[in-house]
């Protein structure tokens, strides 16, 4: 049996109300990606599908652990996933990707198979810079990537004369 067959729901036969299924995430979950930048995982996926006649939304909420890489180190170390997520399915006349997480399927569509969207969720979670956590502290610095402060940090401005006057006569009124 396929390991990603589990995470095909049947949808044609849903009624018009909240399904809940849980999925199991281990290392075969992985390995069946080919490519996959995480070998190395396990852990839990709630997903919630809310049918009704327009459109189906399902809600992910992932609580899991990879192993990854150190990109400073090569040190593996587990980082810890815990996101929620959601994808709209919207019933219509042909099928194509409107956004991320907008679909439109066809009406008469039998079953939607959600490995492919789990595992992207699980890829966007993981941070680009992968550092292990005992070089967090480290990191702090990096983290600022724009500050609306002035460089000059507590200096007075040097203001225009003309602009001097004016703002004197301001504080006047």
């Amino acid at each position: 049996m396929n390991v990603l067959q589990s995470f095909d729901i049947d949808i044609f036969r849903l009624s018009n109300k909240e399904h809940n299924y849980q999925f199991d995430i281990g290392n075969s979950f992985f390995a069946a990606h080919e490519g996959s930048v995480i070998e190395e995982g396990n852990g839990k996926v709630n997903m919630v599908l809310a049918k009704n006649d327009n459109f189906i939304k399902a809600t992910f909420d992932m609580a899991l652990s990879v192993k990854l890489t150190c990109d400073r180190s090569l040190d593996p170390f587990d980082f810890e996933i815990r996101d929620q997520e959601e994808m709209i399915f919207k019933f219509g006349e042909e099928e194509k990707e409107l956004d991320d997480n907008i679909v439109i399927i066809e009406r008469d569509r039998q079953r939607i198979h959600f490995a492919q969207y789990i595992y992207e969720f699980i890829g966007v979670a993981i941070p680009m810079k992968r550092l292990h956590p005992r070089f967090k502290d480290e990191n702090e610095d990096d983290e600022l990537i724009y500050s609306s402060q002035n460089d000059q940090d507590g200096k007075a401005e040097d203001i225009d004369p003309r602009w001097k006057m004016l703002k004197g006569l301001k504080n006047k009124e």
